[in-house]
């Protein structure tokens, strides 16, 4: 009992936890009850990473916990509504990068706690199946698209039509959020919603069922839900343009434009808090405008718009096929999508190809165009297509398989920890000795460095001290060439007085250098000392060949004991 109790005033406390961060977020202030709406679902998706599940990640999940084959009406306990929250954000850590994983059990359980103040005020502790695959549906990430057709997917009989019955009760579920962030009065549930969202129509099939809710504007009743799409994709744009009240110089999100006063526009949060300043007034119509264009691009759209270069009055969704659609959780074994669903898509793709086709030949604004062409296009069209996406299904088995062969060899084995300990001492060794004979490497390449650095200057200077000599002994006047051809090494220069010839000795040039090499040039008669640096450096290059070589028998020596120990442990994993 102590126990239970204490799991329970855990579950209060993240409970309050939630509400409480949102109500610091002060979204009360936005007059409008669509943004309010809005803003405080996309702050619950936000803080539970909802918003980093996809829509067809969480098809998978709804696959792989079993609920596929669960009547809509069934009911689940908490304890398994748990187990399927954390298989979701368990696997979304796995698709994320190390440096951006969530904290599970946090987000576990906020979305749970939140989960059980919308659908199950009065403690039942249970839900139906249906409930929570609206909820999870509607408040993970992903395309407005591919939500609203899995939605249909789930509401709609095998004939692909929707039954009105199954859409009151999405209707009844889906509410239930707005009032759960407290806006209940402006977009609660009533008996009249359904046929406020299609008042006349009496066959609804996925088109048109996509061409309401995806109108501009949508049905009252679900207008926060586009707009909380819209909310997402706007966070990070950025708009070059001073608000007319705050007078900030640039905009993040929405940028609003007054239809009446001229070059008068408001970021969002001057907006949303009903700011108003010189004539503009609250009562003005606004433009929302969700990205910025540049004057010159605003130009160039008004003149390809004039010209009739670009399509007016685009549809807002792809058109789909009258046949029923194929339901989106029916139990699989692979997680990715079957070559025949793949097929299908193409074949809608290349429907519609070909109706855009068939509308642009028909069209008084572009020239006409051979319709056996277009065909022919679609007709390469789609099997580039295909190829790509059998590319792309065979890269995700590679993916697949690699991902799997990672996870086994991280994995540890107790092969792994049996390894022989006398080959591993021996590579120990062997690594020792290489990294020594490296060392030496390195040393005796730095003494041939300088060496050959020597020697160089050595015979710089004793082919000026030849010409020095012959230009003495041809009794010439001139300078000698030693003073324009000048030394490697240091050497001090003296002072001449005007007119004369600078001069200097040998011991002069060769300051700084061994007493052997001023011993020679002091005597005037220079020893061999060429040769010597010669056989020197001959000798260095020859000890460095050697010591390459036995590094070379080392790195064979490490490659043949690593290829034993990977023999002997393929073998004991073997038998």
């Amino acid at each position: 009992m102590i126990e239970e109790g204490s799991k329970s005033s855990k579950a209060m406390v993240e409970k309050r936890q939630l509400f409480m961060e949102m109500r610091a977020q002060n979204f009360d202030v936005i007059r409008l009850s669509t943004y309010r709406t809005a803003c405080k679902l996309r702050f619950v998706q936000k803080r539970c990473n909802l918003h980093l599940v996809d829509v067809w990640n969480m098809i998978e999940a709804f696959r792989d916990n079993g609920l596929s084959t669960l009547d809509h009406n069934a009911e689940i306990n908490v304890s398994r509504l748990e187990t399927i929250l954390s298989s979701i954000f368990y696997q979304l850590n796995k698709r994320l990068p190390t440096t951006h994983q969530i904290n599970v059990d946090q987000s576990i359980g906020l979305l749970l706690n939140f989960i059980v103040a919308t659908y199950d005020s009065e403690g039942h502790g249970k839900l139906t199946v249906f409930a929570m695959k609206a909820m999870l549906a509607t408040m993970c990430g992903g395309k407005i698209l591919d939500k609203l057709r899995y939605i249909f997917s789930q509401i709609s009989d095998s004939n692909g039509v929707m039954i009105f019955a199954k859409f009151d009760q999405f209707l009844r579920e889906v509410l239930k959020l707005p009032t759960a962030v407290f806006e209940g009065p402006s977009f609660g549930y009533t008996e009249h919603s359904v046929r406020t969202c299609f008042p006349q129509q009496k066959k609804i099939l996925l088109n048109t069922f996509l061409d309401v809710l995806m109108a501009d504007p949508p049905p009252q009743c679900l207008v926060w839900l586009p707009l909380m799409h819209r909310l997402a994709n706007v966070e990070n744009v950025f708009h070059p343009v001073e608000c007319s009240y705050c007078q900030s110089e640039s905009m993040m999100g929405f940028r609003y434009r007054c239809q009446q006063c001229h070059g008068y526009q408001l970021c969002q949060s001057c907006f949303w808090r009903g700011h108003a300043s010189g004539p503009h007034s609250n009562q003005h119509q606004m433009k929302e405008h969700s990205s910025w264009k540049s004057p010159a691009k605003k130009l160039s759209h008004a003149i390809s718009k004039s010209l009739g270069c670009m399509p007016i009055g685009e549809p807002p969704h792809p058109v789909f096929p009258e046949a029923a659609e194929r339901p989106q959780d029916l139990v699989h074994t692979s997680t990715l999508e079957s070559p025949s669903r793949l097929d299908e898509e193409h074949r809608l793709i290349a429907r519609y190809a070909a109706r855009l086709a068939a509308e642009a030949s028909n069209s008084t604004q572009c020239p006409p165009t051979d319709l056996s062409f277009n065909f022919d296009a679609n007709k390469q069209q789609r099997q580039l297509i295909a190829e790509l996406e059998n590319k792309n299904r065979e890269i995700l088995q590679e993916i697949q398989r690699l991902r799997l062969e990672h996870e086994q060899a991280s994995q540890p084995t107790p092969e792994k920890a049996q390894q022989n300990p006398t080959l591993l001492a021996e590579l120990r060794l062997l690594r020792h000795r290489k990294d020594e004979l490296e060392r030496r490497m390195s040393a005796l390449q730095e003494s041939r460095r300088e060496l050959m650095v020597q020697l160089e200057g050595l015979m710089r200077l004793l082919k000026d001290e030849e010409q020095k000599q012959a230009t003495q002994t041809g009794g010439s006047p001139h300078s000698s060439p030693s003073h324009s051809a000048g030394c490697t090494m240091p050497m001090p220069i003296r002072s001449t007085s005007a007119g004369s010839t600078p001069t200097h000795t040998p011991q002069d040039c060769l300051a700084g250098v061994g007493d052997d090499v001023l011993d020679a040039f002091s005597q005037g008669v220079p020893r061999n000392l060429r040769n010597d640096l010669l056989v020197a450096a001959d000798s260095i290059t020859n000890t460095m060949s050697s010591l390459v070589k036995e590094l070379h028998s080392v790195d064979d020596g490490l490659e043949e004991e690593e290829e034993h120990m990977r023999n002997g442990r393929d073998k004991a994993e073997s038998e």
